[in-house]
């Protein structure tokens, strides 16, 4: 399975962004109320220059306290992104994320975001695929 095949599935509207310099307390806000796990920070949209992540931002608060709340995300947000294209396939996204220790993915092209996959995504899409191969399977033993 490729990303753009997770990508499909998704919808459009899966990728929240913010401006550099936005607070994270701002950010924090954005999480909470579309119940998501993190936001791209990026000038135009498009291009992606770091993701802040609900991890991200419960390390900073237990280390430096509730102060931080009004720093900018430009702060803690991770910087060295590690990004995806559509074309892809999910085993390899899976393999990075969980030896990164990540669960949030940009996928680019052409230097630009085109969404975001979770490690939730590729889960159920690894989940999904077992299960087509099992029916397959059942199938051709039962001889049909």
């Amino acid at each position: 399975m490729q990303v753009q095949q997770i990508l499909k599935s998704k919808g459009i509207d899966s990728v929240y962004t913010v401006k550099p310099g936005t607070k994270v307390a701002d950010a924090a806000k954005i999480l909470a109320e579309k119940r998501i796990g993190t936001v791209v920070i990026s000038s135009d949209g498009v291009v992606a220059e770091g993701i802040l992540s609900e991890r991200d931002i419960v390390r900073v608060l237990a280390s430096n306290g509730a102060g931080c709340l009004s720093d900018a995300v430009d702060d803690y947000m991770t910087k060295k992104l590690v990004t995806c294209a559509r074309g892809d396939n999910a085993d390899e996204i899976l393999s990075k994320m969980t030896e990164g220790r990540f669960r949030h993915m940009p996928v680019v092209e052409d230097g630009k975001m085109v969404g975001l996959i979770t490690l939730g995504d590729v889960v159920k899409a690894k989940l999904s695929e077992l299960a087509m191969e099992k029916t397959a399977l059942e199938g051709m033993i039962m001889g049909h």
